[in-house]
C-alpha cells in the first residue's frame, strides 16, 4: 500500500483498543483480529493512514477493535464507502471487512463492482456459512439442506462459491485461508496487502454458536492433511497425511493420483497463480467432502493479476482534463447558459 513518508513504528499492542470485544467466546473472529493486529505494524504504513471499513454483521465490529481510523458503515455498502475513500485519498491503506451475508447477499452487487474496478485495497470476507449476528438464519454460502430458523425444512438454495464468484468478477487477487491456521492466515494477509489492486481473501471462520464445526474437516488435525491442499506457486499440488497424493490434469479435468502406487510426481499439476484458466479450475474444487471421489479444498493464493487501479486512472483523467481545458470555474458553471424552467 502507498505511504507518503517513512512511518513511525508501532506494535501490535498499540492496535488494541479500549473497546470490549463483543464476540461469543470461542468465535473464529478473535483469531482473525489477532492476526490482523500482528501483521498491520509490518506493512510500512503510518497508523493515521490505515482505515478499516465494515458493513453489518459479527465481522463488521472489526473497526471498533483496531486502533486505527475506521467506519462501521451500513449493510452491504462497505465497498461503496471504501471506494469513495480510496478515490479521494489514494494514499490510505484501506481494509474492508465483511461477512458471507453482508458481502454476498445484500452487498453482492457492490462486491463484484469493487473487484472489477480494482481499487487498491484489501477485502477480508469472513465466511461462517450462517447469519451469526441475527441468530442463525441460513446465508448465501450455507449448504443445500441446511436447517436453520429461516429454513426449518432445509434450504433449497444452491450456495455461492465465493472464490468462483470473484473470479467471474475479474478480481486481480484471490486467496483463501482459515481462522485456525494463524501462520497461514498471516502469510495470506501479507500477500494481500503487497498486491497492488483489490485483494479478496476468503477466511473460513467458525461460528461455534450457530454453525459449529462447519469447516472442521479442513481444520482438525485428524482430517486436515487429507482434505486440504495448500497451494504454492511453482510447486506441485500434493496432499495427504504424508504427501502421498497429488493432483494431475487429464486435459482440463483434475484427477487425484496416488504417488505410492505408480503415479509419478513429474506428472503432477504445478501451481501457477498467474494462470487464470487453472485458477478457475481450482476454484471449482468445492464439492462436499462427504461425496465419493471428491477433491481436496484448496487454500492459499488462487490467482494474481497485474492490472491498473481505478483511482490511478481517475487521477490521470483529471490531470489530462486540466491540461486540456485548464482549471474549472464553479461560478461560471453555476451561472452558465444551461438552464431549465420548471412549471
Amino acid at each position: 500500500m502507498e505511504a507518503t513518508q517513512t512511518p513511525e513504528k508501532f506494535t501490535s499492542k498499540e492496535l488494541v483498543t479500549d473497546q470490549e470485544v463483543r464476540w461469543c467466546p470461542g468465535c473464529g473472529d478473535y483469531s482473525i483480529l489477532k492476526q490482523a493486529q500482528n501483521i498491520v505494524p509490518e506493512i510500512g504504513v503510518a497508523r493515521e493512514n490505515i482505515v478499516f471499513i465494515s458493513g453489518i454483521g459479527c465481522s463488521s465490529r472489526f473497526p471498533y477493535y483496531m486502533e486505527t481510523y475506521g467506519m462501521h458503515s451500513i449493510h452491504g455498502r462497505a465497498p461503496a464507502v471504501a471506494s469513495g475513500l480510496k478515490a479521494a485519498r489514494p494514499e490510505l491503506s484501506i481494509w474492508l471487512v465483511t461477512g458471507d451475508g453482508d458481502g454476498l447477499s445484500i452487498g453482492g452487487n457492490h462486491m463484484i463492482h469493487i473487484l472489477r474496478r480494482n481499487f487498491n485495497l484489501n477485502i477480508l470476507l469472513f465466511n461462517n456459512e450462517i447469519y451469526g449476528l441475527t441468530k442463525g438464519q441460513y446465508s448465501p454460502t450455507s449448504e443445500e439442506g441446511k436447517v436453520t430458523k429461516s429454513t426449518p425444512m432445509g434450504s433449497v438454495d444452491h450456495p455461492f462459491n465465493p472464490i468462483a464468484l470473484c473470479m467471474g468478477a475479474d478480481a486481480t487477487f484471490l486467496a483463501r485461508t482459515m481462522d485456525r491456521d494463524p501462520k497461514h492466515q498471516q502469510m495470506i494477509l501479507k500477500r494481500a496487502n503487497d498486491h497492488k489492486g483489490a485483494s479478496f481473501v476468503e477466511i473460513y471462520q467458525n461460528c461455534n454458536v450457530f454453525n459449529d464445526g462447519a469447516f472442521e474437516v479442513f481444520t482438525e488435525k485428524s482430517s486436515k492433511k487429507s482434505e486440504t491442499i495448500f497451494m504454492e506457486s511453482g510447486k506441485p499440488l500434493v496432499f495427504g497425511e504424508n504427501s502421498e497424493k497429488g493432483i494431475k490434469l487429464d486435459g482440463f479435468t483434475p484427477r487425484v493420483v496416488d504417488l505410492t502406487n505408480g503415479a509419478s510426481a513429474n506428472d503432477l499439476w504445478i501451481h501457477d497463480e498467474t494462470d487464470r484458466v487453472k485458477a478457475g479450475i481450482l476454484s471449482r474444487f468445492f464439492d462436499n467432502p462427504k461425496n465419493e471421489n471428491h477433491l481436496p479444498r484448496p487454500f492459499g493464493v488462487f490467482y494474481v493479476e497485474d492490472r491498473y487501479c481505478y483511482e490511478d486512472k481517475m487521477a490521470q483523467q483529471i490531470v489530462d482534463m486540466k491540461a486540456k481545458k485548464g482549471e474549472g470555474n464553479l461560478d461560471k458553471l453555476l451561472s452558465g447558459s444551461e438552464t431549465w424552467v420548471v412549471n
